[in-house]
């Protein structure tokens, strides 16, 4: 079993910035993607950020040039840093990575931008 530990979130004014991070423990044996996801209040999760086990970031479009992914495998950790924040990235923010046995999650950090 893994565990995910999210901290970071907050609230901050809009064009602020935020750095989450996602701490993996327990039974690790290969840790592939690690992802960050969202999910605003009366919206379907949507995907942020990911990066694979290589160091290759992905982003959604809302959120490119603003939003870095990136990992420190030494210590099973990956940060989302958040420049330019707008309202409408106000969610929960949520960790995922993806072992050789299945999916994990974390319980999720809230962001909050205020305008």
């Amino acid at each position: 079993q893994v565990q995910l530990a999210e901290s970071g979130g907050g609230l901050v004014q809009a064009g602020g910035s935020l750095r989450l991070s996602c701490a993996a423990s327990g039974r690790i044996i290969s840790i592939n993607a690690m992802n960050w996801y969202r999910q605003a209040p009366g919206k379907q999760r949507e995907l942020v950020a990911t990066i694979t086990s290589g160091g290759t970031p992905n982003y959604a479009d809302s959120v490119k040039g603003r939003f870095f992914i990136f990992r420190d495998n030494a210590i099973n950790t990956v940060y989302l840093r958040m420049n330019s924040l707008k309202p409408e990235d106000t969610a929960r923010y949520y960790c995922n990575v993806a072992t050789v046995v299945g999916h994990y999650w974390g319980q999720g950090t809230q962001v909050t931008v205020s305008s």
